[in-house]
């Protein structure tokens, strides 16, 4: 199959891409510089210098592949839209990708929050709101001749398998934790995300590209940790003895931005990946996040 993706020097895009290239696929992948194009290249993606503005750019790849995986902004709906236009009627199948931040609260670390599955009804806070209209876009773009789908990871883990290595929350925690040498969470730091290991979520890329309905909607999650229990693993992983100490919102903000500090660091993001072991099949076998933290990839 010949698949696009956008994002592909990306740590969930190279990740799935050099995936997709090991099991047989052709992969062409956006990338926004030359620079880029080599790091890519090296993987062996075929580079498309552009950005998501380009809609020709975008167009012509939808036209020359059988799929397309965006993976380089999930609040980007101009791009969405010029890629289901193109490919409407045409049977290929596209790929969304979210995040399940579209779930937070603002408990700002006091306490843990409610538990999502894809049956689950969505209410979001204002700033993902758009996110949940385009995914819902997306999947209602199923009934238009192609097939479309939305994966939607948790707190992604690891070490990814493309041009880029690192996630996010995981690296900023242990930024945060070198700098005042002791773990910090916010608040109490009960609130708890669901997590995932890169390596399973792009298992359950490669299973919904061969094998998801349209119209699917998948959460991606192995796990859940409060964000006090991720800043003790990386404190005892630093040899801090497991220490740990709480950091206002204020602090958080000024580390993190607002973003950052309370719809992720602070927030609860709890989902169960029910439909996707259930439809696909997927089962998540990597470490845990917090053995990966003491014991894995994050180990210094």
């Amino acid at each position: 199959m010949k698949v696009f993706i956008t994002g592909a020097a990306g740590f969930i895009g190279g990740s799935v891409a050099v995936t997709l290239i090991k099991a047989g696929h052709e992969v062409a992948g956006l990338v926004r510089s030359d620079e880029r194009a080599r790091q890519v290249e090296s993987f062996g993606i075929q580079p498309v210098v552009g950005d998501l503005a380009d809609s020709a750019v975008l167009e012509t790849a939808a036209g020359n592949t059988d799929a397309v995986i965006n993976i380089a902004n999930s609040d980007n709906r101009e791009a969405v839209d010029v890629f289901l236009n193109a490919m409407r009627d045409t049977g290929k199948t596209f790929i969304q990708s979210s995040g399940t931040s579209i779930v937070a609260d603002l408990a700002d670390g006091a306490h843990p929050g409610k538990i999502y599955d894809e049956g689950t009804p969505v209410d979001p806070l204002p700033l993902r709101a758009g996110r949940v209209a385009l995914n819902e876009a997306v999947l209602a773009a199923s009934d238009d001749g192609l097939r479309t789908m939305v994966i939607c990871p948790s707190l992604i883990y690891g070490v990814g398998l493309g041009a880029s290595k690192d996630s996010m929350q995981v690296p900023w925690m242990i930024d945060l934790a070198k700098k005042h040498s002791v773990g910090r969470h916010i608040g109490a730091g009960e609130n708890i995300w669901s997590n995932v290991h890169i390596n399973d979520l792009v298992d359950l890329y490669l299973r919904a590209l061969q094998d998801a309905p349209g119209g699917a909607f998948y959460y991606a999650e192995n796990g859940e940790n409060s964000m006090r229990e991720l800043a003790e693993a990386i404190s005892r992983m630093l040899g801090y003895g497991g220490r740990t100490e709480s950091m206002s919102v204020e602090d958080a903000v000024a580390e993190w931005g607002e973003g950052g500090a309370r719809y992720t660091m602070g927030s609860n993001s709890r989902v169960r990946a029910v439909r996707a072991r259930e439809e696909l099949g997927w089962s998540p076998s990597a470490l845990p996040l917090l053995d990966e933290v003491e014991h894995g990839c994050y180990r210094l």
